[in-house]
């Protein structure tokens, strides 16, 4: 299993990613969960996912995508409100 350092490079290394973080969530016995947010103007999702899994993760989700001429900022819906509680 490598580092979340050399995931990190591998992953800034494709084509189309300018940026890359990526943040320690939980460890236990088997299992580390990371969040990894990336940038760029031309991701490929199959590259990406290929990466994961050949350094031997998976993907769980993805909870975010923007996209457009221009990116705006997040804004805080009633929705946001109600989801406080699993925070």
């Amino acid at each position: 299993m490598p580092t979340m350092l050399t995931l990190a490079d591998k992953l800034g290394d494709l084509e189309g990613i300018a940026g890359v973080d990526i943040t320690l969530f939980e460890i236990d016995n088997k299992v580390e969960n990371i969040k990894i947010t990336l940038e760029g103007n031309d991701i490929d999702y199959q590259e990406v996912a290929e990466v994961i899994q050949d350094s031997g993760g998976s993907i769980h989700s993805i909870d975010k995508v923007s996209t457009g001429r221009q990116l705006i900022d997040e804004a805080e819906t009633p929705q946001d409100a109600g989801a406080r509680w699993m925070r």
